[in-house]
């Protein structure tokens, strides 16, 4: 069975990232609408397909897919249009909204982001997510050593993170712990300018629903010839820790009693594994199209990292703790 794959927006991550490993797959067929017209040509004649002139005609081809890998400014307006139309599927670029940018999540996007998922269900329109960091090789090899050695419950989460990779290691931190029950923040006084981000550090407590406890400093002023993030994951019987995008895996055993690092091949890049992260995801968002099963990373997922963002922004503005599920109740 062929599937119609429609992609609004055909910027650098598209050109980079998606068609290159999307372009191989022999049962996909691909339409394009970019609202600069010649980015969606060039598209085409590298990838093949047709370009749409607008998302109503994109949408009247009817396809089994749209992936909206817009900017995350000028992703609400984008997203209810298509969802007008009624899609079958939506695949979306993180953060699922972020109208004055990623670094600068506000509490208006997390009730947009819900939104746009409420109109999704309206309409019987499956959402799935990117957060291609699950994919990482160590990501998917400590879920595998924390089911193997039974380290049993989650107790701490730590974590400092660069804000190029915040929105990740806020699913990161989903992922392994849970949705967060209650937060308290404080940002640092100076905005800093570096790496494309004008931002305030900020330094978050939080209590998750399953009773761990955990911190996080999100910030830019780490050198990126640096590893970007580092997150330790504690456990009555052991922890770990992830270290950047193709970063050593540390292991503490205490039942074992041992202390291991797994680590990739010296001849990848940190840049190789993010690349072949986004093929990993994508396949197997492909797989769950094609049999009908649930996505890997559902859209619920961007809106969960968008509840811890808004919940922060909150405790800071009020300077008090809030309560996350009942100021930020998803449905």
């Amino acid at each position: 069975m062929t599937l119609k794959v429609a992609m609004v927006s055909t910027g650098n991550v598209v050109s980079k990232n998606y068609l290159p490993f999307l372009a191989q797959e022999p049962d996909l067929t691909f339409s394009y609408f970019n609202r600069t017209r010649s980015k969606a040509e060039a598209c085409a004649a590298s990838f093949g397909g047709q370009v749409a002139d607008s998302i109503d005609s994109l949408m009247r081809a009817e396809p089994d897919v749209v992936f909206l890998l817009s900017s995350e400014t000028g992703r609400y307006e984008l997203a209810r249009n298509i969802l007008q139309h009624r899609p079958k599927r939506i695949f979306f670029e993180k953060p699922l909204v972020a109208m004055q940018g990623q670094a600068h999540v506000t509490e208006d996007d997390f009730e947009k982001g819900r939104e746009l998922l409420r109109l999704a269900r309206a309409g019987g329109t499956e959402t799935a997510m990117i957060f291609n960091y699950r994919f990482f090789e160590q990501t998917l090899l400590a879920r595998r050593q924390v089911r193997e050695r039974d380290f049993g419950n989650l107790t701490q989460v730590t974590g400092i993170v660069h804000y190029n990779c915040w929105s990740h290691c806020i699913d990161l931190i989903h992922l392994f712990a849970g949705p967060a029950a209650e937060i308290a923040a404080l940002a640092g006084p100076v905005e800093h300018h570096q790496s494309g981000y004008e931002a305030r550090d900020v330094a978050a407590a939080f209590a998750t629903g399953g009773g761990a406890s955990g911190t996080i400093i999100g910030t830019a002023t780490i050198d990126r010839g640096f590893p970007l993030f580092e997150l330790t994951f504690s456990y009555e019987g052991g922890r770990l820790t992830l270290r950047d995008l193709d970063g050593d895996t540390e292991i503490l055993d205490y039942r074992g009693v041992r202390h291991e690092t797994f680590g990739l091949t010296r001849d990848k890049s940190r840049w190789d594994q993010y690349r072949h992260s986004f093929d990993k995801a994508l396949d197997a968002y492909l797989t769950s199209v094609r049999q009908g099963s649930e996505p890997p990373v559902p859209g619920l997922a961007g809106l969960q990292e968008l509840q811890f963002e808004a919940a922060l922004k909150r405790s800071v503005r009020l300077r008090r703790p809030v309560n996350v599920q009942a100021e930020f109740p998803l449905d």
